[in-house]
């Protein structure tokens, strides 16, 4: 009986290197291992979603964990994500909302599900700041007084 490839990810160690040979693979950019990166793609996935501790912590308290877990500074972001230092600045300080398309780089990037960054959370937004209960999710209050 011929074995398997590749398994259901049973512990970190396995999770790290499907992990490895998932970004081999993206790198060769060849049609022919499409169907090995789908395979790897939906096993991380899988545990990702399994081993998700972040299901308390909103998006950008994620990104910061995930940059200490990788030892990255702003500056480093500013190269991943191709966006200038202040905007960095913003999303990390919860002035900016992350873009559909920071979330794809950040999910490729650090290998985790996009559903990881891609969940509603509060900004401060200088407009609003008079406002300290408002919620707010990249969207702006209308500030038309009622006459």
């Amino acid at each position: 009986m011929e074995t398997l490839k590749f398994t259901i990810i049973k512990n970190q160690g396995q999770y790290d290197n499907y992990c490895e040979i998932l970004e081999d693979l993206i790198s060769k950019d060849d049609a022919k291992f499409q169907d090995e990166i789908d395979l790897l793609t939906l096993l991380i996935e899988k545990w990702d979603n399994e081993q998700n501790t972040f299901n308390d912590s909103d998006p950008i308290e994620i990104l910061k964990s995930l940059m200490n877990e990788h030892d990255l500074k702003s500056k480093d972001l500013v190269e991943i994500l191709d966006l200038s230092k202040g905007t960095i600045s913003k999303i990390l300080n919860y002035h900016k909302g992350l873009s559909k398309e920071t979330i794809r780089i950040l999910s490729n990037y650090f290998k985790v599900s996009q559903e990881a960054f891609n969940r509603p959370y509060r900004l401060i937004n200088e407009v609003n700041r008079q406002f300290r209960n408002a919620s707010l999710m990249n969207t702006r209050k209308n500030m038309i007084e009622a006459g």
